[in-house]
């Protein structure tokens, strides 16, 4: 696990060069997108390559990591509208090639299990974006969810429904019960992860993610099985962790060529 800490507008940039790199090696790349607030400077960045510098996307493919269970489809927070308002409307991905998780199907199940078989038959992801939650959650991997976990229907708690009611006119009421999410065990199996988070309220879930033992109370910490993960967060988020000085003088030394 590599831990970069830096200003926002720099994590933004660091994570759009390592999906630009992919996307200019293998133009077929297939990406893991995240919503929430800690991938949108990324996306703008990204927008920013494809409009001045010809970043093309147009032969890739993506997975969304979640969605919320029984909003209308034209709803703005249903996250397959956030992620096309965000990024894919915005560049030349084919939103055809742009896959998420069915909340509104009539048999939840089935399309989870549909959902895994896309990504396998799609040869899986390249590079998952993921940020973390207040609680240590990834995607909407609870405390608590298997750390093999699947393509699955959970419930959200009750601190997630209120840390995500900004986005519902501040009203935990309005944020959905349920959700359909990818698995921490599905989250593993991408080749490349890169979380961003930002901000003092998620320091503690930043310092149990690095530093903390793995644990299902604090789901990010499957993270530290993987062998190809970037944790990119500014001081703030930054702020609990006890190798903190280690990490700066690491990422000073490494070799520009090498990137994430």
């Amino acid at each position: 696990m590599e831990v970069v800490i830096a200003p926002v507008d720099a994590l933004a940039g660091l994570a759009a060069d390592a999906i630009e790199t992919l996307v200019r090696a293998r133009p077929e790349a297939v990406l893991g997108l995240a919503t929430g607030s800690s991938p949108l400077a990324v996306y703008d960045e990204l927008v920013r390559r494809h409009t001045e510098q010809g970043l093309s996307f147009a032969r890739a493919r993506a997975f969304t990591l979640d969605e919320y269970v029984g909003l209308a489809a034209d709803h703005p927070q249903r996250y397959r509208n956030v992620i096309a308002r965000e990024l894919t409307d915005r560049i030349d991905l084919d939103p055809a090639r742009v896959a998420g998780p069915d909340g509104s199907a009539a048999d939840l199940p089935a399309a989870c299990a549909a959902y895994e078989q896309a990504i396998s038959a799609a040869g899986g992801i390249d590079l998952q974006i993921l940020g973390i939650g207040t609680d240590g959650h990834i995607a909407f991997n609870e405390p608590g969810s298997s750390l093999a976990s699947r393509t699955r229907v959970k419930t959200l708690t009750m601190q997630t429904r209120q840390d995500n009611a900004r986005f519902f006119d501040d009203d935990p009421s309005a944020v959905p019960n349920h959700c359909v999410t990818q698995g921490i065990g599905t989250i593993l199996a991408a080749s490349h992860l890169v979380l961003l988070a930002t901000g003092r309220a998620k320091a503690e879930a930043v310092h149990q993610l690095v530093e903390g033992p793995v644990s299902a109370m604090w789901p990010a910490t499957a993270l530290q099985l993987h062998p190809h993960v970037s944790v990119l967060v500014d001081d703030a988020a930054a702020g609990r962790l006890q190798l903190a000085d280690h990490f700066r003088q690491t990422w000073a030394a490494k070799p520009a060529w090498q990137g994430l």
